[in-house]
């Protein structure tokens, strides 16, 4: 018989053992390689929003922007542009610390680039608030340096590198007209040899206002004596993608479209990256507006024509391409095994899965690994002043990783017997949100489903339902259906499921994807506090 205060929680599904190491994890609910040579589109079924990539020789490294997620800039690996697993992340904090340890939904980290230079790793990336940040490293995978304020400014966003043949270096980079007054223009910028500061002012290299409303995210290339500058317009869910071309980095570009919607169901196909492999193959990386499920990446086959990239399927040879569903894979030296992001958990780790984030800059004592158990311990943070779950920066959670899927977590609720009202539960993330949580009342344990609408604007929790528990054990089920539908249901006995509270329609966040974890809060700032002990969180079918 388990203690009064201790409850286990176990929310299940019906799978078969799921390969739970990062490298090499199989998801059992969205693989892209179709196991015959072929892929389907996306690549990533995931929130990896404005993705970038570059080439170390047979290795494929993707970033996206993270915003105010911590870890930030998540770092796949790929040996074929199809199978891709998160191997590591760029910053473990934002600063400044006093602002980032408060959620700032939809600041931060925007539209990075990823370079690899003479052995070494760069990262860009734009700071609304505070101006264009670099970070490296030597490996990837491993520590990167902190990062350095290369331009400081407010609205300058989307920045990308060009070491050029001189050896000069150049930074593009476009404007967000939330902070800086103005946007659809895209700027080219002087860099020191060592690409860590600015040394001279913005040239204005394109002006997108009479045919490309909402220019951003460029990404500056060279190829045959031509500048190249591909970049997106149009606005996220309705946009094109441009490639620019001049003969000088500061212009003029003629321009092109060279990847539309066409008369596809891939909306708005745009911002990426240009890839080129061994085998002699170019090919290009973009995302699509899924709404609650986030920019999800597609990748898509690439030629030049005239010096010119034409993107995708192309039959009327107009030189704008239109997205694929479905294709030959890349090129390979070897055959690679299937791999996609980690999602599942068993907290074997002595830390933290690359999966996870939070939703602010963390403290230490938010998640502690129990290796030797099985185990990660979740502390109750205060959640004194939040208006509702917006507000709360101890969220552990992860994308949605499939249009449609089930999550799995089991874990032990230890509650503080000092006061009432700690919370601890499963929840579904979003500008709107819903949650299945258990709660430690004046009368006891309950079990409760609520959810929030308009949560981004202050709104309060609708309580959906609400039980007493008459024993320990309990079984509850998140499941996801076509269309981001979210239902709960609980079970006494592990076999047979019943509803609980009302269907969900989940949402996506600030310029993010809705997603999916774990939290534990309390409602006193005073002394410690109680916890969870979580033993497994799986995601499948």
């Amino acid at each position: 018989m388990l203690a009064k205060n201790k409850i286990i929680v176990s929310l299940t599904l019906c799978a078969c053992a799921l390969q739970l190491s990062a490298q090499g994890y199989v998801s059992q609910v969205w693989a892209p390689d179709q196991g015959n040579g072929t892929y389907k589109n996306p690549v990533l079924y995931a929130d990896y929003s404005d993705p970038d990539v570059c080439c170390a020789g047979d290795d494929y490294y993707m970033t996206s922007s993270s915003f105010s997620c911590i870890p930030g800039l998540q770092i796949l690996h790929s040996r074929d542009l199809v199978s891709w697993s998160i191997v590591g992340y760029a910053i473990d904090r934002q600063t400044p610390d006093s602002l980032f340890a408060r959620p700032q939904h939809g600041n931060g980290v925007w539209a990075p680039s990823i370079r690899y230079h003479k052995g070494e790793f760069y990262i860009f990336y734009g700071d609304p608030d505070f101006g264009i940040y670099m970070v490296k490293a030597q490996k990837p995978d491993s520590t990167w340096e902190k990062p350095v304020l290369v331009k400081a400014g407010k609205g300058l966003i989307d920045a990308c590198p060009l070491w050029d043949d001189d050896g000069k270096v150049y930074l593009a980079h476009a404007y967000a007209g939330s902070r800086a007054g103005i946007k659809s223009l895209l700027a080219v910028c002087r860099l020191s040899d060592d690409a860590s500061a600015a040394i001279s002012e913005d040239v204005i290299v394109y002006d997108g206002h009479d045919t490309d409303e909402t220019i951003e995210g460029p990404k500056l290339y060279k190829r045959n004596g031509y500048y190249y500058i591909f970049a997106p317009a149009g606005g996220v869910p309705t946009g094109w993608q441009l490639a620019l071309r001049s003969k000088s980095v500061y212009g003029p570009y003629e321009r092109r479209v060279v990847l539309a919607q066409g008369n596809t169901d891939v909306n708005g196909p745009h911002q990426g990256a240009w890839v080129s492999t061994a085998a002699g193959e170019d090919w290009f990386l973009h995302f699509q507006d899924m709404g609650a499920y986030g920019r999800v990446v597609h990748l898509q086959p690439m030629a030049w024509k005239n010096d010119f990239p034409v993107i995708g399927e192309d039959p009327d040879g107009d030189g704008t391409g239109a997205p694929v569903r479905t294709h030959a894979k890349p090129k390979t030296a070897h055959q690679h095994p299937v791999a996609t992001p980690a999602e599942s958990d068993d907290f074997t780790g002595s830390t933290l899965g690359l999966q996870w984030q939070w939703h602010a800059n963390p403290k230490a004592w938010w998640a502690v690994p129990r290796p030797q158990q099985g185990q990660l311990r979740l502390y109750a943070a205060p959640a004194v002043s939040a208006k509702n779950m917006w507000d709360v920066g101890n969220l552990l959670l992860q994308k949605f990783p499939a249009p449609e899927f089930t999550a799995t977590a089991e874990l032990t609720f230890r509650p503080s017997p000092r006061f009432a009202g700690e919370k601890a539960g499963l929840i579904a993330m979003g500008l709107d949100y819903a949650q299945l949580y258990l709660e430690n009342t004046k009368d006891g344990i309950t079990l409760s489903q609520s959810s929030c609408t308009n949560a981004d604007k202050g709104a309060p929790e609708a309580l959906n339902a609400t039980l007493p528990l008459g024993q320990s054990k309990v079984y509850l089920r998140l499941k996801v259906s076509a269309g981001a539908q979210c239902t709960f249901f609980y079970s006494l006995d592990g076999k047979k499921y019943l509803p609980l509270g009302s269907a969900f329609a989940a949402k996506e966040g600030k310029w993010i994807g809705a997603k999916v974890g774990l939290y534990i809060t309390r409602p006193v700032a005073s002394n410690d506090g109680g916890w969870i002990d979580v033993e497994r969180f799986r995601v499948g079918r």
